[in-house]
């Protein structure tokens, strides 16, 4: 925690992401709905249009669809860091849901915290930043202004 009171970390790759190939985080998706429930109606239609096309377009995901007596449809997402990640699924078109399994399918699964810099280094330089001025002579810095 920070003085400001929020999270904060500094930009680091998950898993070493970006070194090689990319890897999906997402490593496995439960939806959870009910036959008969009203709220349930947006995840059924998904269910017979677009479950079977995202598991053809993502094979590293895997996709468990789990038939309960409940009240609110959800989606789980697990990650490879350990991660768990639930959305309710309540009253939502397929549309809606096929954006949100689209999303947890490109998240990391970490939580959304305030980064401290957009670059870090583990081997800071002891020279300090580059400027503009750095080999100019410095007469170039110097300005003098006119008496009134």
């Amino acid at each position: 925690m920070t003085a400001r009171g929020t999270a904060s970390r500094f930009l680091g790759s998950v898993l070493h992401n970006g070194l090689g190939r990319h890897l999906c985080q997402l490593k496995r998706i439960s939806i959870v709905f009910s036959r008969r429930a009203q709220g349930s109606r947006g995840v059924r239609e998904y269910i017979e249009e677009g479950v079977i096309d995202f598991a053809r377009q993502n094979p590293g995901i895997v996709v468990y669809v789990t038939q309960k007596k409940c009240y609110v449809p959800k989606l789980v997402g697990e990650y490879l860091n350990g991660a768990v990640r639930e959305e309710s699924l309540n009253a939502k078109t397929p549309q809606e849901i096929a954006q949100l399994i689209q999303k947890m399918a490109a998240e990391s699964g970490l939580d959304k915290i305030r980064i401290r810099k957009p670059f870090h280094t583990d081997s800071p330089s002891i020279q300090g930043q580059w400027n503009p001025f750095v080999n100019k002579p410095s007469v170039l810095n110097v300005r003098e202004f006119k008496k009134d």
